[in-house]
């Protein structure tokens, strides 16, 4: 099995000016597809623990269970769920990192 993390930088559109004090957001992918309860909520979490306050994980996830387990996992956190959605067999989470 492979598991595909990307990570990438928001930038600002041309011609916007970056305020100095404004930090970047990174937006981290977690391919999670083909895992079983609980192992895409722990991977969450772990992947959650390297990330900056502000940051976004947006986990892809094929157990219907995460459906339940994600939702858990944060309010344990206290990150934020932004988006929930399904595409397919695959449920994608988008959750903003306190």
């Amino acid at each position: 099995m492979v598991i595909y993390i990307g990570v990438s930088r928001e930038v600002c559109p041309p011609g916007a000016e970056h305020a100095e004090n404004e930090n970047p957001v990174a937006e981290k992918t977690l391919n999670l597809r083909g895992l079983k309860c609980p192992l895409p909520a722990l991977r969450a979490r772990k992947a959650l623990t390297g990330l900056k306050a502000g940051d976004m994980l947006i986990a892809e996830c094929t157990d219907p269970l995460t459906a339940i387990d994600i939702p858990n996992l944060l309010n344990q956190t206290g990150d934020r769920l932004e988006s929930s959605a399904r595409e397919g067999d695959v449920l994608v989470f988008r959750i903003r990192k306190r």
